[in-house]
């Protein structure tokens, strides 16, 4: 399958550059096998029904671009160079080291066994060394210190990863703390927020219970990869980044029990439906699971467990786009991305969402 079936034609004045002031005035577009509907976020609950269950992604971002020095470079410690990194995924940890890949600015300056160090606002120091530099651009790094300690050091340290379609036009600030934040983020690890959840509001949560409807988590750490073009012609040559991702024993048995009294599974946000569908079975059954995930869902892909997407709007020819059109059909969502740029949606992370009923072909 081409990857150019998946592309269209964007205009870059739409990109949502900062959130909206309350979360749930952004526009909800209703895609239902051919039907269109131009609704808001806070009409969301007249969709659900009593017995349904909303997945939810609770990972929460960490401050992941970090800036600081080489110390030391390969042969030559007397130069010194700035860097900046973005991380992607942990690696490996343990009590006093740990290790992520990322993705740096000027890899090609760094070498293996170079020394960074970073300094947060209050001048704690953290050091680091480069293990190793991979094919697929990535910068695996050890820093000397716990998962605890890291996370700490990051709030002081880091920023906000924002997407690169934002920061085109503008840095993260101190709003995006809590702006690039769902309400209910719990486990630290994404480096990018599950933006369809960004929607959601204490309001929403006491309708939904008001109304009967269960609520699942699930976690998925996003990783720097998820903005990554796909840069194959063809998508089976596409080679899919990893991530974590967690579900236990209780939220499978909500979504499973659901299932079996014939309520609808309704996943907010993509990453919440990856989930779900790599730890689904071939009869729907969801199983509890810890460890890793790369699935790949592009058109032809079977949905064994997922009935409802919520999701904001992507890029062209992205694994996102490439995700709802293998959900609600590539035609009707080529129709529904037309429709919202002739209405003036606002697009991506910050921007306006859209209710997909999976497509019956």
């Amino acid at each position: 399958m081409q990857t150019d079936l998946f592309d269209f034609t964007f205009d870059d004045a739409l990109i949502a550059t900062k959130p909206l002031d309350n979360r749930d005035d952004a526009r909800l577009m209703l895609v239902d096998n051919n039907r269109l509907e131009h609704q808001h976020i806070h009409n969301l609950i007249d969709h659900f029904n009593s017995g349904d269950v909303l997945v939810l992604n609770n990972t929460k971002v960490i401050k992941a671009r970090l800036e600081g020095v080489i110390t030391t470079i390969g042969r030559d410690i007397n130069r010194s160079h700035k860097c900046q990194i973005t991380l992607h995924k942990l690696t490996h940890q343990a009590s006093n080291v740990i290790h992520y890949s990322c993705f740096a600015k000027g890899s090609k300056k760094l070498d293996i066994n170079d020394t960074l160090e970073f300094t947060a606002s209050d001048q704690t120091i953290l050091t680091a060394t480069i293990l190793k530099k991979d094919e697929a651009g990535q910068v695996h790094i050890a820093f000397d210190t716990d998962l605890n300690h890291f996370f700490a050091f990051l709030d002081k340290a880091g920023t906000m990863p924002l997407p690169p379609y934002i920061e085109k036009y503008r840095k993260a600030d101190q709003s995006d703390d809590e702006n690039y934040q769902t309400v209910f983020a719990k486990h630290l690890g994404s480096v990018a927020a599950p933006t369809a959840s960004l929607h959601l509001t204490q309001a929403t949560f006491d309708a939904l219970k008001a109304k009967n409807i269960h609520i699942a988590y699930v976690t998925l750490h996003v990783g720097g990869g998820t903005f990554l073009p796909v840069k194959s012609d063809d998508l089976e040559s596409h080679i899919m980044h990893s991530e974590i991702i967690h579900i236990d024993a209780d939220n499978a048995d909500i979504i499973n029990q659901a299932k079996q009294n014939y309520g609808r599974i309704i996943c907010v946000g993509t990453t919440a439906l990856r989930v779900i569908e790599s730890v689904a079975d071939d009869a729907g059954i969801v199983h509890p699971f810890t460890g890793e995930t790369d699935i790949f869902i592009y058109p032809s892909y079977r949905f064994k467990a997922v009935d409802v997407l919520m999701t904001n709007f992507h890029l062209p020819k992205s694994t996102l786009f490439m995700l709802v059109c293998a959900f609600a059909g590539t035609d009707i969502m080529k129709q529904a991305y037309d429709a919202a740029q002739k209405m003036q949606y606002r697009f991506f992370s910050y921007g306006d969402a859209c209710l997909l009923h999976r497509g019956s072909f």
